[in-house]
């Protein structure tokens, strides 16, 4: 097992919670239905995320070089990713300005996503025998 992957999926996976439970209780009040399904989507890729780095956690024993780099990429992406749409809805919200050049952090933060698979992937077809 691969500690740093284990707290920072399950850490992730609590801020999650408390993100989600955030949008569904108080930024429903402010949000258009519209601004809170792109919140929403924000909040499902970090916990579909956060059990990827609990599994890549778990399963590090079969390769363990790579998990810094599964974990830095998967990390990088759910605060590229989620985090830049957390922050695009809440500007689109208070109809504040400033939106021009954020909307590029997103598939950034997905690109991410897909290397760290990657990774994860190559890992295991890399794993020792046992």
């Amino acid at each position: 097992m691969y500690k740093p992957s284990l707290i920072a999926g399950s850490l992730f996976a609590l801020l999650g919670v408390i993100i989600g439970a955030f949008g569904a209780h108080y930024l429903k009040t402010i949000f258009t239905p519209e601004i809170l399904q792109s919140f929403e989507t924000g909040v499902r890729y970090q916990f579909y995320h956060a059990f990827a780095l609990l599994i890549a956690g778990i399963v590090a024993k079969e390769n363990p070089q790579y998990q810094k780099s599964i974990l830095l990429l998967f990390s990088a992406g759910i605060l590229l990713f989620s985090g830049s749409i957390y922050l695009l809805c809440w500007l689109k919200a208070t109809m504040s300005i400033g939106l021009g050049g954020l909307g590029i952090i997103t598939p950034i933060g997905g690109l991410l996503f897909i290397a760290a698979w990657l990774m994860l992937l190559i890992s295991l077809f890399r794993a020792r025998k046992s």
